[in-house]
């Protein structure tokens, strides 16, 4: 007679603490895609977009983001996404300042990049909501 043994399911270990990388840590694209909310597609093709995005290539061709890469993608995203800038205005803006990054309030130190997680972004996109409701609701 056999005996049925609960076994956990493959990969899974409950002695393992999380897979948190530090803020200085390199990325790959697949981590960088889901830190951003933005497909990889779109991470390839902003590198033939904007110069300033050099991600070190290894292991056939296989990319890593540095942290500097990930602070300018972030710029990125916020100039093209939220400013509603133009991929041709964004490379202007940033050819013009040399890449980088000097509005008030767009600069983000690693230290604020590492504490920011995907759960803290998904709060601030819902109290952003939020307020946007009330905004439309006032006026």
């Amino acid at each position: 007679m056999a005996v049925a043994t609960e076994q956990q399911p493959f990969g899974e270990d409950s002695s393992r603490r999380p897979n948190v990388k530090s803020a200085s840590a390199f990325r790959t694209i697949s981590e960088v895609s889901t830190e951003l909310d933005l497909p990889q597609h779109v991470l390839r093709f902003w590198e033939s977009k904007f110069p300033q995005i050099k991600p070190m290539k290894r292991n056939g061709r296989r990319r890593y983001y540095r942290p500097e890469d990930l602070v300018m993608l972030r710029h990125i995203r916020g100039l093209l996404y939220n400013d509603g800038y133009t991929i041709k205005g964004a490379q202007k803006l940033l050819r013009e300042s040399g890449g980088k990054i000097e509005e008030v309030g767009a600069e983000i130190t690693k230290t604020e990049t590492a504490s920011l997680s995907a759960e803290k972004t998904n709060e601030l996109k819902a109290v952003l909501t939020e307020l946007d409701d009330i905004k439309k609701l006032i006026s």
